[in-house]
């Protein structure tokens, strides 16, 4: 959420970033809510004088005989008191929901694509795999190796689900110990979310729970969600809170599994594990102040790199454009992992996204501090992908494949699976 002054005072730059964000938001519609809230206030107020004005009048003139006038007067006061507040409470409730709609501003840097389709490339790690032998795809791999089983996860809970089986099990937990000991060893606290959040801190974190184009599951009757991602229950953790400036900024790291409806129609690229509607997530999330914004996400980003180059997987960085970056979003990268499966001839396919959200989730979430000034201030919030564990235990299979069907560990992940290679089953 946006500083309401701060749009009033910049409409021609909000309206303009919001045409470059690609999202739907009526700004004028937004602004003319807001001032109908206002006036509502306005006159609430001034109706609320009036009754104290005439409160006061009834105890003066008590003394002096009849005051069945300013009582009279006094109850239609009042009666308008509940009119006025009915409608008061209405303004509020439509400029709310009005406001939800308006993204937060990009860095002034960011590459401007309204139909979000160039990110810009601004690093590379190793070169794409290359193989003396056809590659097959973690589907083909997956069912050669008895590692994952498609069909029966179809038929118990309906499309994009899937059993991971045997070593792929082992190899799923090893990489949440991978990240987790790393990001413990570098002082963020481990958290393990509930996997539901209410819709108030979901739609805060910048997720939309209703409508077609919701991406996450609503539970019937109730005011829960499953959750799209860690970032949501991190984010809510703090909720309703003024932390200590002393105490920033706070790191936390949390485990999740992740709920997505992914509606739409499937492509021959979001096949497999690459899109499913549950999957595991190691998430990274920071709580500072806004002048640390930029080198904590440095220091996000960061850690994805060493987190993907111990894994030996090739990937290169994107800097995401515009319309590609969604409502919350100043500024983001995604890692991209070399998929040799995907494609024609492979390409690179996401795997990490960390974001520097400015104050744009804090205010919804109302996550305060007091500066050095003694001055209150929304915190920045931060959040970046550790490991979505389908896409890289899909980039380890693609990449780390044999000639002879095998499929190697790398190296630094043998010690927590038990094994430094899948083969297979006799």
């Amino acid at each position: 959420m946006l500083d309401i002054n701060f749009i009033l005072e910049n409409i021609g730059l909000v309206k303009e970033n919001i045409k470059n964000k690609n999202v739907e938001c009526n700004l004028d519609e937004v602004v003319l809510s807001y001032k109908k809230y206002k006036d509502f206030v306005q006159k609430v107020d001034e109706n609320n004088r009036k009754m104290n004005e005439n409160t006061k009048e009834v105890i003066a003139q008590k003394k002096n005989g009849n005051v069945d006038n300013l009582i009279a007067n006094g109850k239609i006061l009042k009666e308008k008191a509940k009119s006025l507040a009915d409608d008061l409470a209405d303004a509020k409730a439509r400029y709310e929901e009005l406001a939800l709609t308006i993204p937060n501003i990009m860095a002034d840097d960011t590459p401007i694509d309204k139909d979000g389709l160039r990110n810009v490339e601004i690093e590379k790690f190793l070169t794409p795999t290359t193989f003396d032998f056809v590659p097959k795809s973690h589907i083909e791999l997956g069912k050669d190796l008895d590692l994952i089983d498609f069909e029966r996860a179809s038929k118990v809970a309906g499309p994009k689900f899937y059993y991971l089986k045997n070593e792929l099990v082992q190899l799923e937990l090893a990489l949440e110990m991978f990240a987790l000991n790393k990001l413990v060893k570098k002082g963020y606290t481990p958290l393990i979310t509930p996997d539901v959040s209410r819709t108030s801190i979901l739609q805060s974190s910048g997720f939309n729970p209703r409508g077609a184009e919701s991406n996450t599951y609503k539970l019937e009757d109730l005011d829960l969600n499953l959750i799209a991602t860690a970032e949501i229950t991190i984010g809510g953790f703090h909720s309703g809170e003024m932390l200590k400036l002393s105490d920033l900024p706070l790191k936390y790291v949390g485990l999740s599994h992740c709920f997505r409806r992914e509606a739409g129609a499937p492509g021959k690229n979001d096949a497999g594990l690459y899109r499913v509607h549950q999957f595991s997530k190691v998430e990274m999330y920071q709580f500072t102040t806004v002048e640390d914004g930029e080198k904590a996400l440095q220091e996000l980003l960061g850690i994805e790199k060493e987190i993907y180059q111990e894994l030996k997987i090739p990937y290169h960085i994107v800097r995401i454009c515009s319309g590609d970056m969604g409502a919350p979003a100043y500024k983001k990268y995604d890692i991209e992992a070399w998929m040799p499966g995907r494609g024609e001839n492979g390409e690179y396919g996401e795997v990490t996204s960390v974001g520097n959200f400015t104050t744009f989730q804090s205010r919804r979430l109302n996550i305060t501090y007091a500066d050095k000034d003694g001055k209150k201030q929304f915190v920045n919030t931060l959040n970046g992908t550790a490991i979505a564990l389908t896409r890289t235990i899909l980039a380890i299979m693609e990449n780390y494949q044999q000639k002879d069907g095998s499929i190697l560990i790398p190296e630094v992940l043998q010690k927590l699976t038990g094994f430094s290679k899948i083969e297979k089953k006799a």
